[in-house]
């Protein structure tokens, strides 16, 4: 079972296991959810060593503030919050944007901003995943992950507000931005007008 398939009611279960320090029952959490916790903080720290100790830290988080958890949303999105958090407090120590500082809001956008652009078939329609990829790790760290909690996560805007603390319409002009920046890209490397 993927964390995808998971209830609020199998979140809970697990949270309460956790709590009650049932063996295993943590092991369980981390195996559930360490693959969004990488896609997040990999997207926007893009270093391997950096990453995975970000994600152990996310889960020392996660295991000390689990008590914290009130189930009003589903568990992947609580925890996709914390790995964000502890990437955002990483990046900001380092002194690294988060965004380009042309998109501090960015609603103008907002009627232009199409749910409806599939980046998995545009990547298919100009040859291969690779240039997307690529293209994607152009994009600078906020872009990128917004792009993976909506696209790779399939978490709603409005998950992926409480994920990022930024307003839905921000989110709508991150995920046009990139969308925009992607096409170009694609349309560069692949010699095709986008």
């Amino acid at each position: 079972m993927d964390a995808d398939s998971h209830t609020l009611a199998d979140d809970q279960a697990l949270v309460d296991e956790v709590l009650a320090g049932r063996p295993g029952a943590f092991e369980r959490l981390v195996t559930r959810y360490q693959k969004l916790c990488w896609h997040v903080i990999h997207r926007m720290v893009r270093h391997a060593e950096d990453t995975q100790d970000l994600c152990q830290e996310t889960f020392l988080r996660v295991h000390q503030y689990l008590h914290q958890y009130r189930s009003e949303s589903a568990l992947k999105s609580w925890i996709a919050q914390v790995a964000y958090s502890v990437a955002k407090r990483h990046l900001e120590r380092k002194r690294i944007p988060i965004a380009e500082p042309s998109e501090a809001d960015g609603n103008s956008l907002l009627e232009q901003a199409r749910d409806d652009f599939d980046i998995e078939s545009a990547s298919i329609e100009s040859q291969s995943a690779a240039h997307l990829h690529a293209a994607i790790e152009c994009l600078p760290p906020m872009q990128r992950t917004i792009l993976t909690l909506y696209h790779l996560e399939e978490l709603p805007i409005g998950e992926i507000s409480l994920v990022t603390g930024l307003a839905e319409g921000t989110i709508k002009s991150h995920l046009f931005r990139s969308r925009k920046q992607l096409r170009d890209a694609l349309g560069e490397s692949m010699g095709v007008a986008a």
